[in-house]
């Protein structure tokens, strides 16, 4: 099954309440009640996640994909996350970003998390480095993978392993009321200033209860609908830097820290769209230094 009908069955899911979306993809058994020993066993052994083979066909069919190599990719997550509902990951890469050789998607896979495909990031040589920073829900004990897919086709793949769980059904931070009334609003900035055509560190973030449609209110009893950021595009003087397909795996108020080169003077710019299809803006002037 291609990715984008994996999305498709997988936000056509989500709007159903949580009993019904434990049951979520026949391609894709969630392993809801595992036990939480046996998860800590398989913890060495990644390739024997039954998620991750199901994904891994689903995504890459029969395609080689490595272990990861230190001038490619590497996963940075904790080994014990204080708040599974804010689990700080951190995906770098070691290989400049150039024309003739470059990290074209990186996907996030969070294995037992009810959506495993939780983000597929795209890059160009605009971005100068195919880095990406943002917070992850994780939902019981699992591997997290980063898979680098350069412009040749090839796939590499790093694996980490966290204890964590509940992130994905946890209360929202703030009452429902409050979210509203700050929906949409976003804050690009840029940290400090690069040498000239050297990548620039910059950050989105959102304002956005990214309800993943599992956490049960605790006044009415309901469960509160699903309503999260489902598509991120980044431009810089027109070009495009960075975009992602993301689900309610990426944790409330979603806040995403990534690179671009600024050839010249320009704008950077951010569209958003969720999964009701509302669409938000922002966007930065950008001078570099002299």
């Amino acid at each position: 099954m291609n990715i984008s009908r994996f999305k498709t069955l997988s936000r056509r899911a989500v709007g159903y309440c949580a009993p019904l979306f434990i049951a979520l993809l026949s391609i894709v058994p969630l392993g809801m009640g595992q036990n939480t020993a046996a998860q800590i066993k398989t913890a060495d052994n990644p390739d024997a996640s039954p998620i991750w083979k199901k994904v891994r066909v689903s995504l890459f069919q029969s395609r080689p994909i490595a272990a990861a190599s230190d001038d490619v990719i590497s996963l940075v997550v904790p080994v014990r996350a204080e708040d599974a509902a804010v689990v700080p990951i951190a995906i770098k890469t070691r290989m400049r970003q150039t024309h003739a050789r470059y990290i074209d998607k990186v996907y996030l896979i969070i294995d037992n998390n009810p959506s495993p495909i939780s983000a597929i990031f795209r890059f160009t040589p605009q971005s100068g480095r195919a880095d990406i920073e943002t917070r992850v829900r994780v939902d019981e004990y699992t591997h997290i993978r980063a898979i680098a897919e350069t412009n040749d086709g090839k796939l590499q793949m790093a694996t980490a392993f966290v204890k964590a769980s509940g992130g994905c059904s946890a209360p929202p931070g703030k009452d429902a009321e409050a979210a509203l009334k700050t929906l949409g609003r976003m804050k690009l900035s840029v940290e400090g200033h690069a040498d000239s055509d050297q990548p620039q560190l910059a950050q989105l973030m959102i304002s956005h209860p990214n309800n993943s449609g599992l956490a049960l209110d605790q006044v009415t009893r309901l469960y509160t609908p699903p309503h999260f950021v489902r598509q991120v595009d980044i431009t810089y003087a027109g070009q495009p830097v960075m975009s992602a397909d993301v689900d309610f795996s990426i944790s409330e108020n979603p806040n995403f820290r990534f690179y671009f080169v600024p050839r010249g003077d320009g704008e950077l710019k951010a569209e958003v769209v969720d999964s009701h299809d509302l669409r938000f803006e922002s966007s930065l002037k950008y001078r570099r230094p002299e």
